[in-house]
């Protein structure tokens, strides 16, 4: 991937909500990674750990509570988060950068037909195109995508719930953005419409009509189908940053081992099988602590996590933030995983 061109480059993001007290919950707290043209990157962590927040921060549109603290994203060398809203709106959203929102199936509006959905979103971003232009081109996608073209005659009420993820996948690609954010699409879907859903965004970008895409969920198991890389998120940071292989079968970040141990697999003796568990909670975001934010849990924290939280250090091909790490590295010994 190092030879590949950066298309997103994140720097140290700071994303905060503001509460009615005036406290900061931390939802997105120096987040820095790196995506590249032509690849899918994907977003894994338990709920709450910052990842639909950090999606809605990378458009540089903030709607209150959440607030922007810090940090840069640059798009194609356009740092986005110094634009105004209007020209956020009218020359990067939906043209460069285009978001799936976690609850797409909830994203149209119920009196609109599909169609004049569609005339309404491309009237605002390019005024000259006339109606007809725009429906043959909503028409032509639809149909690039197998989706039937008699479905912009519908109102959102008379599709199904696949079927309305589909269309909103669909339509959030229409003006070819070059990245595309897709907050959890399969959620809340059965598995057969999940399966036509990852097809449909792989069709996407596997056509160039979009060149690189970040995947969010909390189902591990997509990830390993779809993606070239996977970050790990943990209360608002990255923990490890590694290509998918690596993070799926020989995670090195004690909580990366615990969320990829989480998975059920339909083998044989798996049946019965108790799952790990790991003690507490996330910390709370109004006070983080001062050390590593996952040492309360972990069980092979060393009285070092408790005293500094370290940066992500690079290991071979991966990224890790954990001080063990840290230590391994500065004793000149070879870093393995912990189980």
């Amino acid at each position: 991937m190092e030879s590949k061109k950066v298309i997103l480059e994140v720097n140290n993001l700071k994303t905060y909500y503001q509460t009615r007290l005036g406290e900061k919950i931390k939802a997105v707290n120096s987040v820095s990674f790196n995506l590249y043209e032509g690849e899918i990157l994907g977003i894994a962590g338990e709920s709450g750990c910052g990842k639909s927040t950090l999606a809605m921060s990378l458009s540089g549109l903030f709607l209150s509570p959440l607030k922007y603290e810090s940090g840069s994203v640059f798009l194609n060398n356009e740092n986005i988060m110094q634009k105004k809203e209007n020209e956020l709106r009218s020359n990067i959203l939906g043209k460069k950068y285009s978001y799936i929102p976690q609850s797409a199936m909830n994203a149209l509006n119920p009196t609109l037909k599909i169609k004049n959905f569609v005339i309404d979103l491309l009237k605002e971003h390019n005024p000259n195109m006339t109606e007809k232009e725009i429906l043959n081109l909503a028409k032509e996608r639809f149909e690039s995508l197998s989706l039937p073209p008699r479905v912009l005659n519908l109102y959102p009420l008379e599709l199904s719930g696949g079927m309305k993820q589909r269309v909103v996948v669909a339509i959030s690609t229409i003006m070819n953005p070059e990245v595309v954010v897709a907050d959890e699409p399969t959620s809340a879907l059965d598995v057969t419409s999940q399966k036509i859903v990852i097809k449909l965004i792989k069709e996407l970008f596997d056509k160039k009509i979009v060149k690189s895409i970040i995947f969010i969920t909390h189902e591990l198991p997509i990830l390993r189908h779809i993606c070239d890389r996977i970050a790990v998120m943990y209360a608002g940071e990255f923990v490890e940053i590694g290509n998918m292989k690596d993070v799926i079968f020989d995670p090195i970040h004690p909580y990366s081992q615990a969320l990829m141990q989480s998975i059920l697999v339909p083998e044989k003796g798996i049946k019965g099988k108790k799952l790990p568990s790991l003690p507490g909670s996330p910390p709370d975001l109004r006070k983080i602590p001062k050390g590593c934010r996952f040492a309360d849990r972990c069980p092979l924290a060393i009285e070092d996590c408790k005293k500094e939280n370290v940066t992500l250090t690079k290991v071979g091909e991966r990224s890790v933030r954990c001080i063990r790490i840290n230590h391994i590295l500065t004793q000149g010994k070879r870093v393995t995983p912990y189980v």
